[in-house]
C-alpha cells in the first residue's frame, strides 16, 4: 500500500510541474499550433477524449494488421499500460490551454505505439527526448535528468542511437498535437509515421535481446574454457 501510495504521489507531483512549467508560453504555443491547423482546430473545437470508455479496445485489436489502432491496442497489451493512466489537468487556468495539455497528455501512449518505444526508461528517455523537440513542453526535457539512472552500457547506446534518432525526427516531424488520432485508427502506421516525417526507431527490445544472447554466449564461452582448462 505505501509503495501503491508513494507511486501516486511522484505521478501526481511530476504532472503538476509539467503545468507548471508549460505555463504561460510553452502550453501557448502549443495552442497555438494547433489554432494554426485545420485539424488542430477541429480538435479544439471537438475536445475529444482518449480513454478506455471512448476506445473500444476490443474493436482495436480486431482491426487489420499494421494499423494505428490495431498497433495501439497491440502496444497497451504488451506494456501493460491502460488509457486512463492519464492524471486530469488541475492547474493551468485557461479552459482551452488546460485541454491542450489533457490532449498531450492523453495521446502520450500513441506516440510511443506510432514509435514502437517500450515504456522501460530507456524507451520513455528517447521518447521525452523526441517529445521536447516536437512539441517544446520543458518537461519533456527535464526528464532526461533520469540518464542517471541508466547503466553505462545503456547510457552509450542511447546516446548512439536513440538520442540521434529524437534529434533528427523531433526536428522533422509534424506537430503530432494536431494529430486527430481517433480518425486514422485505421491507417497504415507505416503511411502515418511517413505523413508525419518520424523515422522509425531502432527496436529497443530487439536491442537488448540480441545484447542478452551475446552475453550468454559469451557466458557460456567462459564456462567451456574453464572446464578446458585453458586461461
Amino acid at each position: 500500500m505505501a509503495d501503491s501510495t508513494s507511486t501516486t504521489l511522484s505521478t501526481d507531483l511530476i504532472a503538476a510541474l509539467g503545468e507548471a512549467t508549460a505555463t504561460p508560453y510553452f502550453i501557448y504555443r502549443l495552442r497555438d499550433a494547433m489554432l494554426s491547423n485545420p485539424t488542430g482546430r477541429r480538435i479544439l473545437r471537438d475536445r475529444p477524449r482518449l480513454t478506455s470508455e471512448t476506445l473500444s479496445l476490443a474493436h482495436l485489436r480486431t482491426l487489420p494488421e499494421n494499423t494505428v489502432g490495431r498497433t495501439y491496442a497491440a502496444w497497451l497489451d504488451r506494456e501493460g499500460v491502460s488509457p486512463d493512466t492519464r492524471s486530469s489537468v488541475q492547474y493551468i487556468d485557461d479552459e482551452e490551454c488546460a485541454y491542450v495539455m489533457q490532449r498531450y497528455r492523453e495521446s502520450h501512449d500513441f506516440y510511443h505505439a506510432v514509435t514502437g518505444l517500450p515504456t522501460m526508461v530507456e524507451g520513455e528517455l528517447a521518447l521525452k527526448a523526441f517529445e521536447f523537440l516536437n512539441t517544446l513542453i520543458p518537461m519533456t526535457g527535464l526528464s532526461l535528468f533520469a540518464l542517471m539512472r541508466l547503466k553505462p552500457a545503456e547510457r552509450e547506446r542511447f546516446f548512439a542511437l536513440h538520442l540521434p534518432w529524437a534529434v533528427r525526427s523531433g526536428l522533422a516531424s509534424e506537430e503530432l498535437i494536431n494529430v486527430y488520432w481517433e480518425e486514422v485508427l485505421e491507417k497504415d502506421v507505416d503511411e502515418l509515421r511517413a505523413e508525419l516525417n518520424i523515422e522509425k526507431p531502432p527496436d529497443l527490445r530487439q536491442i537488448r535481446k540480441m545484447m542478452r544472447q551475446q552475453q550468454k554466449r559469451e557466458k557460456e564461452m567462459q564456462e567451456k574454457r574453464k572446464a578446458a582448462g585453458w586461461s
